[in-house]
């Protein structure tokens, strides 16, 4: 799970939350939900739980569940998103066989619409680029400054993400605001860094997306020659933003990433983007906007000076074709799937089914959840989770009050931000409104283009307006759950809140070491190096003394120095800078999952079950979940991009600080996950 960030929240959410960067839809093999409880054939016993836990946990699963041809990882992620799969994919068909007799602009006609027309394969092949000519008719049309700008401010105009990203979203220093915000974009690749190191593994990817370049141009009808040099041209442009842009590491300093500025004042600064332009097009009255990283967006700014308009245009059609590729005839997204290959190792494509599946989750997610919801998850199953993420504040409480290393003052702050903590569990109190967009069976790339229009002007909506405390950052589906700082939130959609995370016929050990560490998890968030500089309400302020926060950095720095000597491959080693807050959150969550456990009558009774004592129980739910097999080349992308640790480290990691841990299983300090107790790294 992870904190959402405001660059997450207006660019699409890649969850990458609690390692649940796994939690992409699957291959067919759904079987997800058993219960109850855990699995004992899942265990290793050739391996000792004191040398390596995760291997003891899972080791048998791993041997017997290879990552499958269509995938890059397999693990309880995937099959609990696969088992959702199987539910929803049922929901969609059902909906796209009855959607002509559906009453014409209800959530059932749109999704059933929608996917049936995304399925269409026959037509989308005879449709060609047909659909699309108008909107590369107009980026042809672009012959000066002016008229790029007159493109970049329209926000109807289609080139998917280009040069920035913008959007309106809460003012993280005036949480009761909405506000104008710019922060970095317009790269393809994964990472800045994937334009600018020169090892062989980075060559040899860049090289890979030359030729997906080349080929998508010559799709649109290019000379090889032609095709050849606007391949190039695309690269040479994301080269220089890449250099523009801030490491992922430093996107995680809240207050380096926050400039509030007037409109004036930014018009100064990047004259060339004509900020009065683009607020006026999108409506919006704003006297102020909030720029993410202003030397990203000065650079910007030269270059649409700079770069000669003719490159420009190559620049905006290949982000353009490249964001609908799987709206356009097969052969565009064969390129695409090609090209991840190379980044992910996976070795088939997934079936069509299961991408559109996902495309209709994130065009009408919501609209398609409350009929996910209605089958998937029960009344009772949302009030026995409520009522476990109430222990684990309250246990979070006592851990607070007995560090011994914060001072009154702090404390007392703390448990403020914990008790203002909201809650929202299996899906929204109030849905979405998608009446105002149209969708119908004559062209899937239409209805993508349309669904797209409709979310920027629902985000731009929001400006001068209370802030929307019912809105939700993930659908109903989603085997994920996020903490929102400016909100001062933990979510948890019904799509995680199934076995083996949750399941109200398990007993509590299971629960708690499962769905409670993941609460846990998040409510860490609110205090880790990132989200314990926001306050109660949800305000980017310091409310640490300085003494405080001086030795919560130092106690974090341990937690980084342990992950950076974790390796997953050779010559390969965890970022611990980059995965701070999600190490922290795991620490930190089953920690207070572990406490609030021990007040069960389960735990206090010690009785055993399958062999194992209830504590014992508590950590193999937490180990079992976090069984993940994953290809090379995605564990290489993983380490270089995504702030959660690879799963073996968000296994041992946590338990390696943890006496309990050594006490349940008899660890002695010889053994491999033992540590001093001077090396310990535990914050709450």
């Amino acid at each position: 799970m992870s904190t959402i960030s405001r660059y997450q929240r207006s660019a699409a959410l890649a969850v990458a939350a609690l390692g649940l960067a796994a939690a992409t839809p699957t291959l067919a093999q759904t079987a997800a939900p058993k219960g109850v409880g855990i699995n004992p054939a899942n265990i290793d016993t050739s391996v000792s739980p004191c040398d390596d836990f995760y291997r003891y946990a899972s080791g048998n699963w791993l041997k017997n569940n290879p990552v499958p041809a269509a995938e890059s990882r397999w693990g309880s992620f995937n099959e609990l998103a696969d088992h959702n799969n199987a539910t929803q994919k049922a929901i969609l068909e059902e909906l796209a066989r009855n959607a002509a007799s559906a009453k014409p602009g209800t959530n059932a006609q749109k999704v059933g619409d929608f996917y049936a027309a995304a399925m269409d394969t026959a037509a989308i092949e005879a449709a060609g680029l047909k659909y699309l000519k108008p909107y590369l008719d107009r980026i042809a049309a672009i012959k000066t400054l002016p008229e790029m700008q007159k493109f970049l401010a329209d926000p109807k105009a289609q080139a998917g993400s280009v040069w920035f990203n913008s959007g309106v979203g809460q003012d993280e220093k005036i949480s009761t605001q909405y506000a104008v915000q710019f922060y970095q974009g317009g790269l393809t690749l994964p990472d800045r860094d994937y334009y600018l190191k020169e090892d062989g593994r980075s060559k040899g990817i860049r090289a890979a997306y030359q030729t997906y370049l080349v080929s998508t141009f010559k799709r649109l009808g290019d000379s090889e020659a032609a095709a050849t040099a606007n391949a190039a041209t695309v690269m040479r442009i994301e080269t220089r933003l890449a250099k523009a842009s801030k490491s992922r590491v430093d996107l995680r300093d809240p207050q380096a990433n926050y400039h509030k500025m007037t409109v004036a004042q930014a018009t100064k600064e990047f004259p060339n983007i004509d900020l009065p332009l683009m607020l006026k097009e999108s409506h919006l009255a704003a006297k102020e906007v909030i720029v993410a990283q202003p030397e990203f967006l000065k650079e910007v700014s030269t270059m649409l000076a700079a770069e000669p308009i003719a490159d420009q245009r190559e620049y905006l059609r290949f982000h353009l074709v490249s964001s609908v590729a799987s709206a356009l005839p097969k052969a565009f997204g064969d390129d695409a799937f090609r090209f991840s290959q190379v980044l992910t190792g996976a070795k088939l494509q997934q079936p069509r089914w299961k991408r559109m599946l996902r495309a209709t989750d994130g065009a009408l997610g919501e609209a398609f959840g409350q009929l996910y919801v209605d089958k998937a998850f029960s009344p009772a199953a949302k009030a026995k989770a409520k009522e476990m993420i109430e222990n684990l504040r309250k246990a979070y409480a006592e851990r607070i009050m007995a560090t011994d290393w914060m001072s009154a003052a702090t404390k007392k702050e703390a448990l403020v931000k914990l008790n203002a903590f909201t809650v929202k569990i299996g899906y929204p109190d109030k849905w979405k409104d998608y009446s105002k967009l149209t969708i119908n069976r004559q062209s899937y790339l239409q209805d993508v283009l349309a669904a797209r229009t409709w979310a920027a002007e629902d985000n731009l909506s929001k400006f001068g307006k209370p802030i929307d405390r019912t809105e939700w950052g993930m659908t109903p589906p989603t085997v994920n759950a996020y903490y929102n700082p400016p909100m001062n939130e933990i979510v948890f959609p019904a799509g995680i809140l199934q076995p083996p995370f949750y399941d109200p016929k398990a007993d509590d050990a299971v629960n708690y070491g499962g769905i409670g560490a993941v609460i846990g998890h998040e409510m860490t968030h609110g205090f880790d190096d990132q989200g314990r500089q926001y306050d109660a309400k949800g305000n980017l302020r310091d409310w640490w003394t300085k003494e405080d926060g001086d030795k919560f950095n130092a106690k974090a720095a341990m937690v980084g120095k342990q992950y950076d000597a974790f390796s997953p491959l050779d010559s390969v080693h965890v970022n611990g800078k980059l995965t701070m807050g999600e190490n922290l959150a795991d620490i930190g969550g089953l920690t207070i999952a572990y406490q609030a456990f021990q007040k069960t009558a389960e735990a206090k009774s010690g009785q055993k079950i399958d062999g194992f004592t209830p504590n014992q129980r508590f950590f193999l739910a937490w180990g079992q979940i976090w069984r993940t097999n994953i290809r090379p080349e995605a564990a290489r992308q993983q380490v270089q991009t995504d702030p959660h640790s690879p799963a073996q480290f968000r296994t041992n990691g946590p338990l390696m600080n943890m006496p309990e841990f050594y006490q349940a299983f008899g660890c002695k300090p010889s053994d491999k996950m033992a540590r001093p107790t001077a090396e310990q790294a535990r914050i709450w």
